[in-house]
């Protein structure tokens, strides 16, 4: 068997979903960073395990539960309030050896937009680290979000677990991605070089080492919004995902101008006054 971690903050709106698909789970653990709305009344009601820390990062936070907080089994499944478990999932979570020689797994999220997969407009399979082995797995905060720690062996699961994009609606996620361009501003910044990824990265058969690969090239392009739709939308193919295609890739290049923004502004603040 395994445990569910979920992060929370002021989740009570999208977590009863996410809770309900984890029904077949027997160790369900909620860390709360302080939520002011009914959150943990919720989650206690679902029969998950409740704790509290500040939050400091996304890595901070993870790496809290896998070191602080009671996980009864080795093997954890980190979960978002917003994401929700599938049967396929369960199965092959539940099926994965406690001895397996591997730190942690790569899972993809299938992206879902006004109830439908938007599979082309989101870049589907975008793997992230999210099966993990308690006490051996490392996280590193990259951005506003975070990665596995170098040196990872890492394994692939097949399943794929579900996010509902605009589950809080669209002006929470322009909120949300607003503030995830200035973090992105400001690391890309700390750690800015002349060069750009290497061809053999961009046209890699690893999608997650090309998907890296794509996201640092963009800081050395012009006219990013248009590129960013362009690249989703139609060399993707994300107008087969038909109406919620568009409004995907339309979000997405709003995030790339969000981006832009940021990086301008703080290219000015770090220049200070003229």
């Amino acid at each position: 068997m395994f445990s569910v971690l979920v992060l929370t903050l002021n989740e009570e709106r999208a977590l009863p979903a996410c809770l309900a698909s984890l029904r077949g789970c027997d160790d369900v653990v909620v860390l709360d960073s302080g939520s002011t709305d009914g959150t943990q009344a919720v989650a206690r009601a679902a029969g998950a395990r409740v704790f509290t820390h500040p939050f400091e990062s996304f890595a901070a936070q993870r790496t809290h539960a896998q070191t602080n907080l009671s996980l009864r089994h080795p093997w954890v499944f980190h979960l978002d309030a917003d994401e929700r478990f599938t049967p396929e999932l369960h199965a092959e979570c539940a099926s994965w050896p406690a001895d397996a020689p591997f730190d942690g797994a790569y899972v993809a999220p299938r992206m879902l937009l006004h109830g439908r997969w938007v599979r082309r407009s989101s870049d589907f399979p975008a793997y992230q680290a999210r099966f993990v082995h308690r006490d051996r797995f490392r996280w590193i905060q990259v951005g506003h979000g975070q990665r596995e720690a170098p040196g990872q062996r890492l394994a692939t699961l097949r399943a794929s677990y579900e996010h509902d994009v605009l589950i809080h609606g669209e002006a929470a996620w322009l909120e949300k991605h607003r503030r995830y361009a200035r973090e992105e501003a400001a690391r890309h910044l700390a750690t800015v070089t002349e060069a750009g990824p290497t061809v053999r990265a961009l046209v890699s058969g690893d999608p997650l080492l090309r998907r890296r690969a794509l996201k640092q090239l963009s800081y050395h392009l012009p006219a990013r919004p248009f590129l960013r739709w362009s690249y989703q939308y139609l060399l993707r193919g994300g107008f087969l995902d038909g109406r919620a295609g568009w409004h995907m890739c339309r979000l997405l290049a709003q995030y790339e101008r969000f981006a832009v923004d940021a990086l301008r502004a703080a290219r000015r603040s770090n220049r200070g006054p003229e």
